[in-house]
């Protein structure tokens, strides 16, 4: 038993993916509407090839165009068989004895089942009128309703007609041109051919689809099995990306941390040293500048003697003011100290192993890759990869 819901997937276009309209099927067997198809081939001319938006397999546009792409019979009847099944066919009015205008009084009756050959819904009332009528007591009636058995109702769907010939049924195929044809297609340009009865060679058909069904499920297990393994390649990838990404990480890290310890240790080592070369420094400084200090008081001193001091003071003083004067004048000690101050430079020496070759320092990234049988390396350089 098969529901509505379950024909959605034959019944609907994946381009639009909207309900099939006038369903045309491609040479690699998928089935788009006409006007999806005319949409995506609107500047290819006859002649020219066009890809299927699924698998991507080429055919070339017929001569009269699109609309000469053989239409799909079967999603058609699907179409059909969604529509009885629809909830807008349970509660829908019978096309028999509901035709025609309606008025605001007139009881319409509900159609309870749908004749195949007819192609009309029907009431119960006009279901057992149709069953006592001669020529239509025969036809096929299929209840409508939102469980069907798709089996059943597509053996009961009114056979397909010929494009060519539009009142004939399909009721012959032909081997040389591996096509259904109607008797009139046999006259005019199939005669001479191998031909058959449909129901002959449809048995025969279904067993050579089983088989190609039986193949293609070899093949999709193969895909499948191709497609494990790609997502299992995919899987260890990452996992090897995710592990060689922490380790970087990790002695980047490393790395980081012994540059700011071996940073703070020079920091506090050049602090130090210029603590101490400061010191040296602004203690001759001083020492300079009381000698100076000394001196200059001594001139001053010198000077208010001389210009205001009495012949006395002077003579007294004279004295003293020499041998001061010798002893204000005596740098050897000053000069010593700045002999031995020197002259001082500090600097910094990088390390040309870090800026020359980080790589070395951090480390190299590895791809061993096989592919078709050959052996590929790939490793990170200086300066590049």
């Amino acid at each position: 038993m098969a529901t509505a819901k379950q024909l959605h997937d034959l019944t609907d276009c994946t381009i639009c993916t909207e309900v099939y309209t006038d369903p045309r099927v491609l040479p690699c067997g998928h089935t788009y509407c006409l006007k999806c198809i005319e949409a995506m081939s609107k500047d290819k001319p006859p002649g020219d090839e066009v890809a299927c938006p699924l698998c991507r397999k080429e055919f070339t546009v017929p001569e009269d165009g699109v609309a000469d792409l053989p239409k799909n019979f079967f999603v058609a009847n699907f179409l059909q068989i969604k529509e009885l099944s629809s909830v807008e066919s349970k509660t829908g009015p019978c096309e028999a004895c509901s035709a025609g205008e309606e008025s605001d009084s007139e009881v319409v009756n509900v159609a309870s089942v749908y004749c195949v050959e007819c192609q009309m819904k029907l009431c119960r009332i006009c279901e057992r009128a149709h069953k006592t009528i001669r020529f239509s007591r025969s036809h096929k009636l299929i209840a409508i309703g939102d469980e069907i058995n798709v089996e059943t109702l597509c053996q009961s769907m009114p056979p397909t007609f010929c494009d060519q010939h539009k009142d004939e049924s399909l009721k012959l195929y032909c081997f040389d041109c591996t096509s259904a044809i109607c008797i009139m297609c046999y006259i005019k340009s199939h005669n001479g051919h191998k031909c058959s009865d449909l129901n002959e060679v449809v048995d025969e058909f279904r067993k050579q689809m089983s088989t190609a069904v039986d193949y293609i499920a070899t093949g999709v297990e193969k895909c499948r099995e191709m497609l494990r393994s790609v997502e299992k390649e995919k899987n260890d990838f990452f996992e090897q990306v995710t592990k060689a990404s922490s380790e970087i990480s990790e002695i980047a890290e490393q790395l980081k941390q012994m540059i700011d310890v071996h940073k703070e240790k020079l920091m506090n080592e050049l602090s130090a040293i210029k603590q101490k070369r400061i010191k040296e420094i602004e203690s001759l400084r001083e020492e300079i500048e009381r000698q100076l200090l000394s001196m200059e008081s001594y001139r001053k001193y010198v000077d208010e003697v001389r210009q205001k001091g009495t012949a006395c003071d002077i003579a007294r003083a004279a004295s003293g003011l020499r041998e001061r004067a010798d002893e204000l004048l005596m740098f050897d000690v000053t000069e010593r100290s700045l002999a031995h101050l020197g002259h001082a430079e500090v600097s910094f020496a990088s390390s040309d192993f870090v800026m020359d070759d980080v790589n070395k320092t951090i480390g190299q990234l590895r791809l061993h890759s096989v592919k078709e049988g050959k052996i590929i390396y790939f490793k990170t350089k200086k300066g590049n990869n």
